[in-house]
């Protein structure tokens, strides 16, 4: 049998991988491309110096927010910006949630895309966000992501040392069934690299990163930019951690900066036992 030390030793593993340190940076976004990658390195740095696991990047962290831009910045995957996120997650040894950037296919289609990247560079992941922001709101914000993007298709999630992890991107947020997609297909925690504007991020930021979390039981991380009040688009910023009891575990103000949460992944079961919502759902109704 065991020693009692190694049985220790295994004990302490296991409550090591039930525990994740995820870190968010609310970036500044340049209108050079490859400026914004450079701005990246003394971030990720602090962030692993904080023994984060993971690193999170908000939604078009390396493009303007406005639809001309998209098919000028945008890249095929394993283009520049693809090279440099996957050297920064090798070099850094963490998993790396690259935002969202501008990507094109042979066929000349931009999409609004997330990628993942592993401890050795390897893309483990890439979202096309599936529901584009087309939005007119009376006395507020008019802006229409399908002048330029084209929707993405399917639901993502990826495997991590720390169990499956979701992915989607702003707008999808706002379907519920996008969400509950990836919680029936395992994923415990949900990353959304986003950029609410000033219409929007006031009056529904918050409530519906904690109703989604609530709703399914998980932990939902929500990265935005900074606010720039130079810009056309201006992002709220408020980058966001909840928890699967719908608790907000931590939030920003609008400028830059980095948040770091230490999540209990045990948390999950947790709240699941005390109201098993997922157990008990009718599924035809």
């Amino acid at each position: 049998g065991l020693t009692e030390y190694g049985q220790k030793l295994i004990e302490t593993t296991i409550r090591h991988m039930s525990s994740m340190t995820i870190a968010q940076l609310q970036t500044h976004v340049f209108s050079d491309k490859m400026q914004n990658i450079e701005a990246l390195r003394p971030l990720i740095q602090k962030a692993k110096n904080s023994g984060a696991d993971l690193v999170c990047l908000p939604e078009m962290f390396n493009c303007p927010y406005e639809t001309p831009n998209f098919p000028v910045y945008a890249e095929k995957a394993g283009g520049p910006v693809w090279q440099a996120l996957s050297d920064l997650a090798k070099e850094f040894g963490i998993y790396f949630s690259a935002g969202s950037v501008p990507e094109c296919d042979q066929d000349g289609h931009v999409f609004n895309t997330a990628y993942v990247f592993d401890r050795s560079g390897k893309q483990i992941a890439r979202h096309r966000k599936v529901h584009l922001f087309d939005i007119d709101v009376k006395g507020g914000q008019y802006f229409k992501e399908s002048d330029t993007l084209t929707p993405g298709d399917s639901a993502t999630v990826f495997d991590t040392e720390f169990g499956k992890i979701g992915l989607c991107i702003c707008f999808d947020i706002r379907f519920p069934e996008i969400f509950r997609r990836m919680v029936l297909e395992g994923a415990d925690i949900v990353l959304v690299p986003a950029a609410f504007n000033m219409t929007t991020g006031p009056a529904h930021w918050e409530l519906t990163f904690r109703a989604r979390a609530l709703d399914n039981q998980i932990f939902v991380f929500g990265t935005s930019p900074a606010r720039d009040l130079s810009a056309s688009y201006q992002a709220f910023g408020h980058s966001i951690a909840v928890s699967p009891w719908g608790r907000v575990l931590n939030q920003m103000d609008e400028h830059e900066g980095m948040q770091i949460t230490t999540i209990d992944l045990d948390e999950i079961t947790s709240v699941r036992e005390q109201l098993p919502l997922l157990k008990t759902r009718m599924e035809n109704l």
